[in-house]
Parts: C-alpha cells; structure tokens; sequence
C-alpha cells in the first residue's frame, strides 16, 4: 500500500485571506504558512497573484467603455438607419420634396 498524500483543493476566499495576510506584511511567509497548513513558497504565489491582480480592480471605473469590435458595425447601422429616419421626418415636415 502506498501513502501518497491527495492534493489540496483551496477555495478563492481561503487563498484571497492567506495572501492578503502575506501581504499586509505582520508575519513572515514562513509562520503564516505554518499557521494555514499551506507551503511558504504557495503562499508567496498567492501573494504576488494579489499582487498582480490589484491594478486591474480599479480598471474601467471612469472613462469611456469599450465597445466590443464584434458590436462596433451593429451599433453603426442602427445609428445610420435612425438618423435617416429623422431626416426623411425633417423633409416632409419641412415642405422640401424627396426626388
């Protein structure tokens, strides 16, 4: 019989509270793994993880939104197609005839 150890399957919250603990810099690597029964070097992935990730919370909060090149020609179209609409209603408001 061999005693092969099953992988540990963390979740999100468990991995977000062990590297925002690395990070916050109180205790080392070392005893905060130790404390969570994780690797020392699995926590310094999960804090450089945080780490990287950090710049892209506040991303996109301001400023114009992108719009998906997929959507741009559609969003077109309609744009032309109302616009004629208006200037046909402008015309026969107006008098001026449609030759």
């Amino acid at each position: 019989m061999s005693d092969t150890k099953k992988r540990k399957f963390h979740t999100p919250e468990f991995k977000a509270k062990v590297g925002l603990e690395a990070l916050r810099g109180v205790k080392t690597i070392n005893e905060i793994g130790q404390e969570y029964g994780v690797h020392p070097v699995t926590v310094g992935h999960w804090k450089k993880e945080i780490q990287d990730q950090a710049k892209t919370l506040f991303e996109g909060k301001r400023g114009p939104k992108q719009i998906a090149a997929h959507r741009e020609p559609e969003l077109l179209y309609s744009e032309i197609g109302k616009l004629k609409v208006e200037l046909d209603w402008l015309k026969k408001k107006s008098g001026i005839s449609q030759s």
